[in-house]
């Protein structure tokens, strides 16, 4: 059951223990990325920005859009969900149904009250979130820190997995022995730490698209903001990253269990090395997809090329077999109704059915930006 409040509400105690409520929902997101001069008008459908309290009254950022196959995203280190409006909401036009959530002392999601050290707490806080939004199976993607937390999720149950893609992910040995070496000299994270700080900010100026940047920085402006506001709340996620252990075990699970897994990465990331993406292929049988010129945030310099290597990859005749192998599992036709989709992939009474806006598939057209990136898939040497 969903209990819905007005715009503004934060405490989670005025609601009935036992049940996922609402606190508060905002459907304008739409305005920070379109329409423009150079686009149509309905373009894009609107992402709806919700904050829900768990259960047990955990509050947690979410954001939604589109219908079909749920992708769920986590987002990277001092980021959230909403940094990756812009490439949310062009992936919805391939027919799925885009869910970020804001890992613990993120974005909206408030801190772990116990376990903020360990990165499997984290990895649960998401499975739980998942469960209470009553997504059955989804595709799990995770930029940075975000694909540690969907690998040990889908390691520890792959069934509710239908692919896991990694986004310059810190797993793999590589990264493992970045870790493994911090431990001796802290320094050595802090400085990776703050290359990765570097990276995010040059975002926002440096694009080649003036209009690119203003539209990031008006979703950027709030997350930095509360980073200076606040300068002790990412503490936790930072010290779990340091105690991380070995990230071996869950890769090769997820192969052992027969779970896709995509690696893509920049191939000018010095914050988590390309090395770390072969790794983590090699270790779960899957494969990897090298972006030129992409640094550890080329996902949020420019939205259109993600999109444009999941349409590429998701049309490929071996991901269009999988899908109908998946389809097949729970009964459906390849060519199944959106409505059919959604009943086989969601709870009958999902509460993230409700919490996605309105918008016509129809209507979505094509926008007339190129990926500013070129890409191939990596042949192992």
């Amino acid at each position: 059951m969903v209990s819905r409040r007005k715009k503004g509400a934060t405490s989670p105690s005025a609601g009935a223990p036992g049940r996922l409520d609402v606190l508060s929902s905002d459907t304008t997101t739409g305005s920070v990325y379109g329409p423009g001069p150079d686009t149509v008008a309905g373009e894009l459908p609107r992402l709806a920005r919700h904050q829900i309290s768990l259960a047990d009254g955990h509050r947690v950022g979410v954001s939604v859009c589109g219908r079909g196959v749920p992708i769920v995203l986590i987002h990277g280190f001092t980021a959230e969900g909403m940094l990756y409006a812009q490439c949310l909401s062009r992936i919805v036009a391939a027919g799925f149904k885009v869910v970020a959530i804001d890992s613990a002392s993120h974005g909206s999601t408030q801190g772990l009250p116990t376990g903020g050290a360990d990165f499997e707490e984290y990895s649960k806080l998401v499975g739980r979130v998942v469960d209470e939004l009553g997504i059955k199976q989804a595709i799990f993607a995770g930029h940075s820190m975000g694909g540690r937390l969907v690998t040990e999720l889908a390691a520890r149950e792959p069934e509710r997995a239908l692919a896991v893609i990694l986004l310059d992910a810190i797993v793999g040995e590589p990264w493992d022995r970045i870790v493994a070496l911090s431990r001796f000299n802290p320094f050595l994270l802090a400085g990776v730490g703050a290359i990765l700080m570097a990276d995010s900010l040059s975002t926002v100026p440096f694009v080649r698209d003036p209009r690119q940047a203003l539209k990031f920085g008006h979703l950027a402006m709030p997350t930095f903001a509360h980073h200076v506001r606040h300068p002790l709340h990412l503490a936790g996620p930072g010290i779990s990253i340091l105690r991380s252990k070995s990230s071996k075990w869950m890769l090769q699970k997820l192969g052992a269990a027969g779970v896709p897994v995509v690696a893509i990465h920049g191939d000018r990331d010095i914050v988590v090395p390309l090395a770390t993406a072969r790794s983590a292929a090699k270790l779960s049988g899957g494969m990897v997809v090298v972006v030129e010129g992409g640094t550890h945030s080329w996902l949020l310099k420019d939205p259109e090329t993600l999109p444009a290597i999941l349409r590429q990859m998701f049309d490929h005749p071996d991901s269009r077999a999988a899908r109908d192998r998946d389809f097949a599992k729970v009964g459906l036709a390849p060519d199944a109704p959106i409505d059919e989709i959604e009943a086989a992939f969601y709870d009958e009474d999902a509460v993230v059915l409700g919490l996605t806006p309105p918008f016509d598939p129809d209507a979505i057209v094509p926008g007339p930006r190129k990926p500013r990136y070129r890409w191939h898939v990596d042949v192992p040497g």
